[in-house]
């Protein structure tokens, strides 16, 4: 399919998930989403109460319920998506944080307004799969540019387990069982048939992390359950 990686149909794509996408991400994930996405966030060790920290990718705000815990009231969340729906949903969920400093922008990663250097913490669940091998390489430029000095990333995604039974049972569920749930929901697999294809193409976050230290950052591989996820985590040194 040669706009797999195409920004709008990538948009498009979620917008018409988007009623059932967190639901879906549970089923797909066997349930561990919630968990990776725990793990993810808690790489990163906050210790200091006033923080600017970036949701790239943020969908409908999954995240957040294990981010905002950890920051204080004087530190500031930017999330950022492209896709309108996603966008609408975490606008209800910042409802429930009326004390915290939200902002969400409805903006495409690559074509932002978030200002340079101003990030502590860079933050991104479930988003890489959906990026070419060109568009990681601008999305490790972009992270660096929003970064502060010295300041931190930590990314996830689910991925193709090496286990070669393991990785057998995961295809298979996520290329036929998670369509038929989406169906389910959509009358339409072919589009959660879409998640088995990007991740089956994705592999896993070691490609990322060897492109992201060609940026000149550092980074760390991790595995989540047996590498059913993966994700990168490392800090901006200059």
């Amino acid at each position: 399919m040669s706009n797999l990686y195409n920004p709008k149909f990538v948009e498009d794509l979620f917008d018409r998930m988007s009623g059932s996408y967190e639901l879906m991400n549970y089923y797909s994930s066997f349930g561990f989403s919630d968990k990776w996405r725990k793990q993810f966030v808690n790489e990163i060790d906050i210790k200091k109460s006033k923080l600017t920290i970036v949701d790239l990718m943020s969908g409908m705000g999954e995240c957040w319920k294990f981010i905002l815990p950890k920051i204080g009231e004087d530190s500031t969340l930017i999330a950022l998506d492209f896709s309108s729906e996603m966008v609408n949903k975490s606008k209800k969920r910042k409802e429930k944080h009326s004390n915290k400093k939200i902002e969400i922008l409805e903006e495409n990663v690559f074509k932002n307004s978030i200002k340079t250097n101003i990030a502590d913490i860079v933050y991104s669940g479930f988003g890489l799969k959906t990026f070419n091998e060109e568009q990681l390489n601008l999305l490790a430029e972009e992270i660096k540019r929003i970064l502060k000095t010295n300041g931190r990333f930590s990314l996830i995604d689910v991925s193709v387990p090496e286990n070669k039974i393991l990785k057998i049972l995961y295809l298979f569920y996520l290329k036929n069982v998670i369509p038929l749930i989406g169906k389910l929901f959509l009358s339409n697999p072919e589009t959660y048939k879409m998640l088995g294809v990007y991740t089956n193409n994705f592999k896993n976050s070691i490609k990322t992390k060897e492109i992201f230290e060609n940026h000149g950052l550092h980074v760390e591989y991790i595995e989540y359950f047996y590498g059913c996820a993966t994700g990168i985590k490392g800090l901006k040194k200059e």
